[in-house]
């Protein structure tokens, strides 16, 4: 029983970081220009000014 328990948490876990946009991608730079400011951590204001503010031609 332990072990269903285990297994349906680490699917659950899976499944909710799969619906998640890329860091960089269109997606994830549009959701987080509608995310309030306030909200995001550090790590994020620093991935959306490098993937979205100052892309490099790529």
């Amino acid at each position: 029983m332990e072990k269903l328990r285990v297994f349906a948490l680490i699917g659950a876990l899976v499944s909710i970081v799969g619906c998640a946009p890329e860091v960089g991608s269109k997606g994830w730079c549009e959701d987080m220009a509608e995310k309030p400011k306030g909200d995001w951590s550090a790590n994020e204001a620093t991935d959306y000014a490098k993937h979205c503010l100052f892309k490099s031609g790529e």
